[in-house]
């Protein structure tokens, strides 16, 4: 469930090798429900012969160096160790020299002293999907049979480390832990965690669509629809609660904790403070440039948008390059900009927010207008506050001092101007 970085050159493409199936039952999870629309589908596998012809094509359609490769599901560790060592082996026979990085995100309640060692011989970075402690984690993330899943994740955790495999803590923010923002850091810190994503939880009651191709979750709303499906589940996240759990947790990092642990939100915001290009695609001002590819090979516009509406082909009857390259993946991602309310675009924060995931934008603005974000509430209060610490983060650098310096300014309130 972690965000896609924005790539400058080429596409960037998501692979879920098992599908989405999964060994837990994570009750906010969006995607483990994918599984209803592979009617008939007697294997949630990715072949031998469809990771061949994946990882070939996919190097070859890259314009850059450095090729990245994510693993998600679902679990991705339901395939199995063997499968990963056949991915080493593909790439190595197709990588023509360049650059092969692999990330792999998982629940981590399948890992093993021998995966972990694997991970670190061939420098994965893990994506680890961990909630806070204990009472919050199991909270929703439970297995399939109801039970806590808490300690095994934590149990992968001590070995990530103990193999110095790099990770990052993927979290979700729902409307229960949004209640419990430095609880969870302070876990987080506690853990000797460096680097930390928070994500926050926005399902919709299905809606007519869903209901027809038998989902839990509405499908991502269409902002010409005059009547927007506005009801959410009961786990997703307040919006001003989302914003309020960000400032907590911001304050308490940028008075102790900068330089030390890396939390992607802030990394995030601050790109934008420095004028840069969105490392995020939630926040690039348009997106379509960072697909998914099915175990079965069936290409989709995006990880939150694999529906058949969105499919654009598959890898063993078309390449890569002109399924993302597409007169239908290009509007997707210009409609992100184009669709973008007139609420937002005189918005003073839209620099930083750019509207956000359209799969959010299902509220109506104050004039009426449809394609508002859910979140925006939350984004306008948390951008709002982190604006003055911005400011002086973006000075310390342009003056070729380090950012971690921010803490020391603190401690001199009349320096922080707005």
């Amino acid at each position: 469930m972690g965000e896609t970085v924005v790539k400058t050159n080429g596409f960037h493409m998501l692979a879920k090798p098992s599908g989405p199936i999964c060994n837990l039952d994570c009750h906010y999870c969006f995607y483990t429900e994918k599984e209803g629309l592979f009617s008939g589908t007697p294997s949630f596998r990715m072949s031998d012969e469809t990771l061949e012809k994946f990882i070939k094509q996919y190097i070859e359609a890259q314009v850059s160096h450095e090729i990245p490769f994510v693993w998600q599901g679902g679990e991705p560790t339901l395939m199995g160790l063997d499968f990963y060592k056949k991915v080493i082996a593909f790439q190595r026979k197709y990588g023509k020299g360049k650059k092969i990085t692999n990330s792999l995100q998982t629940n981590g309640t399948l890992l093993t002293e021998e995966w972990c060692q694997f991970l670190a011989q061939h420098e994965f970075l893990v994506g680890l999907s961990l909630d806070g402690p204990e009472w919050i984690h199991d909270h929703f993330r439970v297995d399939r049979g109801g039970k806590p899943t808490f300690h095994k994740v934590l149990k992968a955790l001590h070995m990530l480390k103990k193999y110095k495999v790099s990770f990052n803590i993927l979290a979700c923010v729902t409307k229960f832990s949004s209640q419990y923002p430095l609880e969870i850091y302070r876990f987080f810190k506690e853990q000797g965690v460096e680097y930390i994503q928070f994500i926050p939880i926005v399902e919709r009651m299905p809606d007519q669509n869903a209901l027809q191709l038998g989902l839990r979750h509405a499908t991502p709303p269409s902002i010409t629809e005059k009547d927007v499906q506005k009801s959410v589940s009961s786990w997703t996240v307040e919006a001003e609660k989302y914003g309020d759990f960000l400032i907590a947790v911001f304050d308490e990092w940028v008075r102790n904790d900068v330089g030390r642990i890396h939390v992607m939100n802030f990394e995030h915001a601050l790109t934008a403070w420095l004028g840069l290009p969105a490392t995020s695609c939630i926040f690039a001002e348009t997106c379509g440039r960072a697909g998914i590819v099915e175990h079965n090979g069936d290409v989709y516009s995006c990880d939150h948008y694999m529906y058949p509406d969105y499919r654009l082909g598959n890898i063993h009857q078309d390449p890569f390059a002109e399924m993302m390259d597409s007169e239908q993946q290009r509007q997707f991602g210009e409609n992100k900009k184009k669709s973008l309310p007139q609420h937002c675009q005189t918005c003073e924060v839209r620099f930083a927010c750019n509207g956000e995931c359209p799969k959010h934008r299902f509220l109506m603005t104050p004039d009426g207008e449809p394609g508002l974000n859910y979140l925006c509430e939350g984004y306008k209060k948390y951008f709002f506050h982190i604006h003055k610490y911005m400011k002086v983060m973006v000075q310390l650098i342009e003056n070729g001092l380090p950012v971690e310096e921010i803490m020391g300014v603190i401690k001199r309130p009349l320096v922080i101007k707005k």
